[in-house]
């Protein structure tokens, strides 16, 4: 008899995440009826009380990290991947067979995942529109694809030094400059924002005519404002579902040890729940 075996993504809020509609839809592509994968409203505090009852369960493959405890999780861990600690993020837990609980980062793979599928695999600038966690690691994203300067966009000259000191430990080159100046990122060949909801709909006006690749990381509300005129003067969009899809891919080969994931599916799946609400 196959044991059944167990995921989740935790995070404080929760209940608006896809992952568990992602996941669900690829143990089901793989043929795995004994998995499943469930949602926990947990924040900061309760983290360490959460793990502390998957002490002795063995059914527990692996956990899913959402705001706010991709660094919080750390100290529960028994080790980190060198990709997760290049921006000191987790949003994977691996529960080993030995009771180790390793930290590994699916967002920063993810990235390049989506951008390779359209066609972004090397650029010689880039721009980053906020500075908040998901922007280091498009820094940690682009430090393996951009040969030349990355110029982040932000409000405060403390995010500025911020994103300075991301550049130098993850060895890219980051100019800052101030939000007021945010549409001249859009003569670069590649824009990530990393903004919430609502923050670059002020932009949408300046989107020159012939724009290069743009990747925006939200997924709801979809099309973003800037996406939505963006992809009216023809650039390509990357969108926050691309994102999703893509490290939650990476996720599920590394919880259940199958692989490829089966991102078609995942990704219709995915749509399907959004389409829905």
């Amino acid at each position: 008899m196959t044991p059944h075996r167990r995921a989740a993504v935790l995070g404080s809020p929760i209940a608006h995440s896809l992952s568990p509609v992602l996941h669900r839809a690829a143990y089901a592509g793989l043929g795995l009826p004994d998995w499943s994968y469930d949602r926990f409203e947990v924040d900061e505090a309760g983290l360490p009380g959460f793990f502390a009852t998957l002490r002795d369960d063995a059914s527990w493959a692996g956990l899913s990290l959402t705001m706010p405890l991709k660094r919080a999780v750390i100290p529960l861990l028994d080790g980190i991947t060198d990709t997760a600690a290049s921006v000191e993020a987790v949003n994977t837990v691996l529960f080993g067979d030995d009771g180790r609980r390793t930290g590994d980062n699916t967002d920063i793979p993810g990235m390049i995942a989506a951008l390779h599928e359209r066609g972004v695999r090397t650029v010689g600038s880039a721009a980053v529109l906020g500075a908040g966690a998901t922007a280091s690691s498009a820094l940690a994203a682009l430090a393996r694809i951009c040969t030349g300067p990355v110029t982040a966009y932000v409000r405060s000259e403390a995010r500025a030094a911020e994103m300075r000191g991301w550049g130098e430990r993850l060895g890219v080159d980051v100019r800052t400059e101030t939000w007021e100046d945010a549409a001249a990122a859009f003569d670069a060949p590649l824009v990530i924002a990393t903004t919430p909801a609502g923050t670059t709909d002020e932009l949408a006006a300046r989107v020159p005519d012939r724009p290069g690749t743009l990747f925006d990381v939200l997924y709801e509300p979809w099309p973003t404002g800037l996406a939505a005129a963006w992809s009216r003067r023809g650039g390509p969009v990357v969108s926050g579902l691309d994102l999703l899809v893509h490290q939650a891919v990476l996720q599920v080969e590394l919880m259940t040890g199958r692989s490829p994931a089966p991102l078609a599916l995942m990704r219709k799946a995915g749509e399907q729940a959004l389409e829905a609400r």
